[in-house]
């Protein structure tokens, strides 16, 4: 029993993240303004980490794991560096 509402609710999370990836994904595409699409990209960039993470519990492989990791780091290094660009016209000085 315990077996089938882990496999369900990690498809309902699974769901629930793509379509929150969906969301992020047209605000990058339609954003009025370039702050807009940063922030769409860093929930871009959350919503595929959380599903990564999901699919390692799903498989119970640590590869899953460690590309979330990765995409972690490079995520929020990267918002760091736009958000600086847009706030000086520059990223390194």
């Amino acid at each position: 029993m315990s077996a089938a509402i882990l496999s369900w609710s990690l498809l309902i999370a699974q769901v629930m993240l793509a379509i929150a990836m969906a969301g992020a994904g047209l605000r990058m595409i339609r954003g009025p303004r370039a702050q807009d699409r940063i922030l769409a990209f860093d929930a871009l960039y959350v919503d595929a980490m959380l599903l990564l993470l999901l699919f390692g519990i799903g498989t119970a492989s640590t590869l899953y794991f460690e590309a979330a990791l990765v995409i972690s780091l490079l995520g929020f290094v990267s918002t760091v560096a736009l958000a600086k660009f847009l706030m000086r016209g520059e990223v390194i000085e």
